[in-house]
């Protein structure tokens, strides 16, 4: 079954890397040609994953046409950019499986019904959980949630494809969870970035973490998500791993905003994306629209358009107190 990656920064690479450790050739796309040859010439990709010293099956190519023969493909560009990126593919695959984590700014869909709507013969997949790239590509053991929207037969046909002996994927049919999980912990990864940035110590990075897990479960359950999906792989576990570590992007972001920079010069100044900013805004309007209290997200949103940390902060600790 032939397979390929669209994107190729450090997440896309890790998974091709991971992907082609048992021989298996992965077709690689890049948007950068510099990124295409050196992959081709010296299997490395020193500009978004330096560490890694690519597997010989893992080919890249500038062409999203090179990928019409891939039966699976997984999609790994920045949430924005993903409606725009699968509507160019000549050929969609039998299964699409996407692993970026995001909402839609402007319409605030999530990534499983936009691209529902481009490749319409596809049957979507998410893939999410704890997973820093550059553990992923070094072999180092992890686990993810696959959640299926073609349920037990997509997962028949997807896992034996994806499932290494360093990579185990578990099985959900809530693709909307999958989601909200992925997407609610980048801008929750913030705001601990913005405690780290601080100095305002463990003790409140760990509050913050499991009052943000509950504005997680909160909003997942005014879109229907089931609890156990945010309870897992791609909820809890991958927002205790992007709260905890400068390896995530949107946790160095918030760092940065803590320790005094702003966020229009941080966000100029990244050459990869740090998600979460741009999930932030239409998470909040979503909030806003279901019903859902997400006070630190609130706050995210306030740290984004210029407000100083420390008001910030001194606001959600001045909040009415009230049962857990």
């Amino acid at each position: 079954m032939a397979v390929g990656v669209i994107g190729a920064g450090a997440w896309g690479t890790a998974l091709a890397q991971m992907l082609a450790s048992d021989g298996r050739d992965v077709l690689l796309w890049a948007l950068e040609a510099e990124v295409v040859t050196e992959i081709n010439t010296a299997h490395r990709n020193s500009l978004y994953l330096p560490s890694a010293e690519l597997a010989p099956g893992v080919r890249a190519t500038g062409d999203l046409a090179d990928l019409g023969g891939c039966d699976t493909l997984l999609a790994v560009t920045p949430a924005q950019h993903l409606a725009g990126i699968v509507a160019k593919l000549s050929h969609p695959p039998r299964d699409l499986v996407l692993c970026s984590k995001g909402i839609e700014a402007g319409t605030g869909r999530m990534m499983n019904d936009v691209a529902a709507e481009v490749a319409v013969d596809s049957a979507i997949a998410i893939l999410s959980g704890p997973t820093f790239a550059h553990e992923v590509a070094a072999g180092l053991p992890t686990a993810v949630t696959l959640a299926c929207s073609g349920g037990e037969a997509q997962w028949d046909r997807l896992s034996p494809v994806i499932a290494r002996p360093q990579f185990r994927p578990y099985y959900s049919d809530d693709v909307i969870g999958a989601e909200i999980g992925g997407a609610v912990k980048n801008v929750l990864a913030i705001a601990c970035g913005v405690v780290d940035g601080l100095g305002l110590g463990q003790n409140a990075r760990a509050a913050l973490i499991a009052r943000g897990y509950a504005e997680m479960q909160r909003f997942g359950d005014a879109l229907g998500a089931q609890r156990v999906t945010l309870a897992g792989l791609s909820g809890l576990g991958d927002l205790v791993l992007t709260c905890s570590s400068t390896s995530s992007r949107n946790f160095s972001l918030g760092k940065a905003l803590g320790e005094g920079r702003s966020a229009v010069e941080l966000m100029a100044d990244r050459r990869t994306v740090a998600e979460g900013a741009h999930t932030a805004p239409v998470l909040r309007e979503l909030a806003h629209r279901h019903g859902a209290r997400m006070p630190i997200v609130e706050a995210v949103n306030m740290l984004l358009e210029g407000a100083d940390a420390r008001s910030v902060v001194a606001g959600l600790l001045s909040r009415p107190l009230k049962a857990e």
